[in-house]
This record gives C-alpha cells, sequence and structure tokens, in this order.
C-alpha cells in the first residue's frame, strides 16, 4: 500500500521536485539502439537510495538511468549503456 505525504508547513508549498533520473527502456536491433522514455527516479532525502516510478514495466531490453538534459527529454548518442 502506498504511504501519501500529507506532511504541509504553514503558508508554504513546495514544487514537486523534479527527478535526478530519467528511466529509459533501450532495445537493439542490429547496430541500432532504441530509447523510449519509461519513468523517472528520485534520491531520498537522506541520500542513502532512489525512488524509482516507472509509467510502463518492459519485459525485454534494459533500463537506463540518466540524469535529465535541459532542452530535450531524448538521450544523446554519448554514453550509451
Amino acid at each position: 500500500m502506498a504511504r501519501e505525504n500529507t506532511k504541509t508547513t504553514h503558508n508554504t508549498r513546495q514544487a514537486p521536485k523534479a527527478p535526478d533520473y530519467l528511466a529509459w527502456h533501450v532495445t537493439q536491433k542490429g547496430e541500432k539502439s532504441f530509447w523510449n522514455k519509461v519513468g523517472a527516479a528520485w534520491m531520498h532525502k537522506d541520500g542513502k537510495g532512489y525512488t524509482l516510478q516507472l509509467e510502463t514495466c518492459p519485459i525485454n531490453g534494459r533500463i537506463v538511468l540518466r540524469t535529465p538534459l535541459e532542452d530535450t527529454d531524448q538521450p544523446g548518442n554519448e554514453g550509451r549503456a
């Protein structure tokens, strides 16, 4: 069962935090890689772990976590896993 964070402070509303990583499902077809965004990850407040939220759960290929790019939501060719 999921827990809801209902703790609020006086007159202070925090905007949702941007994810620390985006989760990508990567499949390989020959020499070509196909990247599809499937979720995101946020670091825990204590810095000792991450929460991974997937919008879909792929059954093949691999999931790669990459830092978000500011200009685009597509990963570059550098640093392919």
